[in-house]
């Protein structure tokens, strides 16, 4: 099962701060273990939403927003993909995740979904063939 590490936002990384050097080895600590424990999917920083947009959907009309977004407490900084056995696993690595920003910082662990998850179905069957979901 796959779980998604998300990396909260922060004032510093909304302005495009980049990590120093003491939390930088931390990161590259800590996924070398993931690496080694042969669980490590995906991990990546994002720029700020500065450089973003979303797209809003309202009675079948949608609309381009660009960013920045002031909200830093529902935006992503970051993220990591992990593929465990268990739910307790994916609390055990998560627990082990270091602080994200200096002074303090907060991660949000989310199961993801399986194409299994979706029962059999046509539309999941192509889903498969372009082996979206897969290591």
């Amino acid at each position: 099962m796959r779980f998604m590490i998300v990396v909260k936002a922060s004032k510093d990384s909304e302005a495009g701060v980049m990590p120093g050097e003491e939390l930088l080895s931390a990161m590259v600590a800590y996924h070398e273990q993931l690496a080694q424990a042969g669980i490590l999917v995906d991990a990546n920083g994002l720029h700020p939403s500065s450089t973003g947009w979303r797209i809003k959907w309202s009675d079948g009309r949608k609309t381009v927003v660009d960013g920045p977004f002031t909200e830093t407490k529902e935006l992503i900084a970051g993220y990591t993909i992990i593929n465990v056995k268990s739910e307790e696993e994916a609390r055990e690595w998560a627990g082990r995740f270091p602080e994200p920003h200096m002074g303090g910082g907060e991660i949000e662990i989310r199961r993801v979904f399986e194409l299994e998850d979706f029962g059999d179905r046509p539309e999941i069957d192509r889903f498969r063939e372009l082996e979206v979901g897969r290591k």
